[in-house]
């Protein structure tokens, strides 16, 4: 066989067999990795190139080099789920950096990072002031944790007492142009109601580059033609409007009204829509 073919064909058996053994790692080795993993990687890697392009050597024993290097991170995996200290050995501990808003500079030397590393690393996490910094920890996977102050963090409507409604995953209906069947069922429409709702924005199917459905059953597109503006959704601004006029009404029939009961039942339910909108008008502006 011709150098040039056996090194294609070996080529193409260690790219199935390096993809087979990630697969079987788990994606922490494609994101979280440990010294060690990175060390194996490399070292995988390394084995495969060679055999690839060695032809003298034994594929096989490629094959099995590679196999052992895969097998040792897959085994130190099952150990550190078993053992914290083999755990904090093999993959490190977390080490504060900052503290009350105060740099720990021993710990910053004894992890080898200068200041200006520290002040990118927190500028990646928004944030410009250590000061402003109640704890940040170095992971071992060497991301940042940042934990502001108190009253340094943005507000929630848990911390002003207000109820919102949960938010489900949007869910993507439409993908190049065509119908995502299985999504649709998801979310319990149907085909013709989301032709309905495209009518509505005024684009066809075939238009649409991607359309995703929200949790309150909004319709959103992107169209091929990024030329083509495409209004917003407009039901929940609607809502809010129709709920609106129905609580003027109510104060408007109390007015009109000379009988005490009919202006007492409408005063009473026009303090009750009130009372509704007043929770809900934060969540249909938005």
């Amino acid at each position: 066989m011709l150098d040039w073919l056996e090194i294609v064909l070996r080529g193409l058996l260690f790219l199935v067999v390096l993809f087979a053994i990630t697969k079987w790692l788990g994606k922490k080795q494609l994101s979280q990795l440990s010294f060690f993993e990175y060390v194996t990687g490399i070292t995988i890697g390394s084995i495969g190139a060679e055999v690839v392009t060695g032809l003298e050597r034994n594929i096989m024993h490629g094959i099995i080099g590679i196999l052992t290097f895969a097998a040792v991170p897959f085994l130190a995996g099952l150990l550190s789920l078993k053992s914290k200290k083999f755990r904090d050995f093999m993959e490190g501990k977390g080490v504060i950096l900052i503290k009350d808003g105060k740099v720990m500079e021993e710990n910053l030397k004894k992890e080898r990072y200068t200041t200006d590393e520290l002040l990118e690393l927190l500028r990646q996490k928004d944030v410009f002031k250590v000061a402003d910094v109640e704890f940040a920890i170095l992971e071992a996977t060497g991301d940042l944790s940042v934990l502001l102050k108190k009253e340094n963090q943005a507000l929630t409507p848990k911390d002003l007492n207000m109820k919102v409604a949960s938010a489900k995953e949007p869910q993507t209906v439409i993908m190049d142009g065509e119908i995502l069947d299985e999504p649709l069922a998801t979310i319990g429409r149907s085909r013709n109601w989301l032709h309905t709702e495209l009518d509505k924005l005024g684009v066809t199917v075939e238009n649409v580059f991607l359309g995703q459905v929200d949790s309150f059953g909004q319709v959103t597109v992107d169209l091929f033609d990024d030329k083509l503006e495409v209004p917003a959704p407009q039901e929940m601004p609607l809502l809010l409007a129709s709920m609106k006029k129905c609580q003027a009404d109510l104060e408007m029939f109390a007015l009109g009204t000379e009988a005490k009961e009919a202006k007492s039942m409408y005063e009473k339910n026009s303090e009750r829509l009130q009372a509704v909108i007043d929770k809900v008008e934060h969540i249909l502006k938005s």
